[in-house]
This record gives C-alpha cells, structure tokens and sequence, in this order.
C-alpha cells in the first residue's frame, strides 16, 4: 500500500474518532439571532460547510410536529440550541406569549433530539437564571439557590426548564446535552430599537440620537452604580464550538470574560466613543435590576478557552456596525 493511502486511512479514521469536525451535519436553531449569526460565521471561517440553517418562518420550532419531522428528515448530528424569543425588559414583562413560546421551542428541539439521535447538542441558557441573592461572582453552584430576579422572570422560567430537560435526559436517555450559561452579549447583529434592546445597544443609539439631534442631555435609567458583566458576541461564538469540542459534563457551564463594569461608567464610555458633548443624567426613579452579577468563569477557563476581545475593542466594533448598518 503506497503512501497517499495511508494517509487517506488515517484522516479517515481521525475524523471518525474527533467526532465534531468540518464534516460534521450541524443545525443551528436560530441562526440569524445575536449569537447564531456570528456563529454561523465563524464555523464557515473555519471549514464547516455541513450546516443546517432554517428561519422561523421556514420552521416553526413551536410546532412539536414540525420539529419531529425536520428531525427525522435531517437527522442532525450536532446542534447548537440559541433560538428563543428575548429582548429588552419590556418584551419580557409584557410580551404575553414570550413564556409559552420559549418553553415550546426548548421542548421540542431536546426532544426531537433525543428520539433522532443527536450526538450532541448545547443549550445556551443565560446568567439570569442565578439567584438575585447569589455570591458573587457567580459558580454554578447558586443554580436553583434562592429567588429569581422577577423583572425577567418569564424568559428565566423557560431557561430553567430547558437545562432541567437536558440534565434529565443525560440523566436517563444517556443524551450528552450540554448547558452553557453565557452573561450579558453584545456586537454587531444586535438590535438597536428602542422596545427590542439590550442595555449597549440601547445605549449607542440614545447617545447617537442625542448627538444628531443637538440634545443637551441623555437620560440614563437606575443610578449608574450596578455592575454588569458583558461578553463580546465574537468571543461568545468562539466558546460554543469549544465547548462543543471539548466540553462533556452534565453540570452547567458559565461563559464570561472574568470582570465587570459600572453601568455610569459603560455609559460615559458610550458617550465618549460617539463623541456626545452634553450631560448624563441618572435617573434613580427608573429601574436599573439587581446590583452586579459578574460569573465566575474559572472552570471555562481551566478548560483551557479565554476571551480575546476586551470591552474597548468589542464597544468600537460595535459602534462601528451600528453606523454602517443602522445609521446610513
């Protein structure tokens, strides 16, 4: 047997061993959100061309039937599991359906993959499911230890069930379901509407407004003195495919980057980074949430995965997409 063939043996059995590779048939539900765009980005950058995509229109992953049959037709062999309706702390009081939906589409996709045989799938769930009252930083540990922030309680509710469904189905159906519990996301693909927003995009574009339209002053909900924690969706992108990679417990994982900000401070880096001139004023009437929540990242970062882009750099990114694609 001459060379060339055993090299052609060996990359067939290497692939055959490492399991998630360029090879690999995978689904990304909800791949045009915040985090599956850049993922979807960053697995082409790196070769994977055996993706699966649909919109919501094309599939609706409330409907259990639907779910079943995309499963079964498909047969995905890894799935990352982002999609969920999610916004602003308006959409979440007041959006009525934004329960029932999550917990359908959470639902139905672990199921489907457990009776299609997924080798394996990652649930992104969120840092809001910790307990108001945890210490911080946060290990995964506070999980299920005290009272839940209410102002989001909904959108918590069905990240909660979601991670119970995946432990339990590791538990007994012997599925290696994953659970990752990044912090608050940010980058280029957010939505900077008022209603839909996020605390940075909002941001951005409250201070640009203020800027075009000669304000003398920007008004800022809460005091300015909670702390947040905030991950570069780039860098979110990244951890995923190395979890998938290498990560195989049944315990949730925290995604951070180990270090929080003021939200007065992250606004008068805004304002400075769109060039604003006028005032801040904080508005201690108006809501702000719970006073820091800041994850405790070690046993990611034991792993052996690290961030790479600091707040700086993600805010001039950031800003940088809002004027190219929002602001022409």
């Amino acid at each position: 047997m001459n060379m060339i063939s055993y090299k052609f043996i060996f990359f067939f059995i290497f692939f055959e061993i490492v399991g998630f590779s360029t090879r690999s048939k995978i689904y990304i539900a909800g791949h045009t959100g915040l985090i599956g765009s850049s993922l979807t980005k960053l697995l082409r950058e790196k070769n994977y061309t055996n993706l699966v995509l649909k919109t919501s229109t094309e599939l609706d992953l409330r409907k259990q039937d639907d779910v079943e049959a995309f499963f079964r037709e498909e047969s995905p062999e890894y799935v990352f599991l982002l999609a969920a309706r999610a916004g602003g702390v308006g959409v979440n009081l007041y959006y009525p359906d934004l329960l029932y939906d999550n917990i359908m589409i959470v639902s139905n996709v672990l199921c489907a993959a457990k009776n299609h045989g997924v080798k394996k799938l990652i649930f992104v769930a969120s840092a809001c499911v910790y307990p108001l009252n945890s210490k911080q930083p946060i290990n995964e540990k506070s999980f299920l230890g005290g009272k839940l922030e209410f102002l989001n309680i909904d959108y918590i509710l069905s990240k909660i069930i979601g991670i119970r469904l995946c432990q339990q189905y590791n538990k007994y159906y012997d599925t290696n379901f994953i659970i990752c519990t990044p912090n608050n996301l940010y980058g280029p693909g957010d939505s900077f509407t008022s209603n839909k927003s996020h605390v940075i995009p909002a941001l951005i574009n409250r201070f640009y407004e203020a800027k075009i339209y000669n304000k003398n002053e920007v008004i800022v909900f809460g005091t300015g003195n909670a702390r947040r924690e905030f991950i570069f969706v780039d860098d979110m992108a990244d951890a995923l495919i190395y979890l998938m990679q290498n990560y195989n417990e049944n315990e949730i994982i925290n995604i951070g980057v180990g270090y929080d900000i003021s939200l007065k401070d992250l606004a008068y880096k805004i304002k400075e980074l769109v060039g604003f001139e006028g005032k801040i004023i904080f508005d201690s009437d108006k809501p702000e949430g719970i006073s820091q929540r800041l994850l405790d990242s070690s046993k990611l970062f034991n792993y052996g995965w690290h961030p790479s882009i600091n707040l700086d750099k993600g805010l001039k990114v950031t800003y940088e997409y809002f004027l190219e694609n929002t602001k022409k």
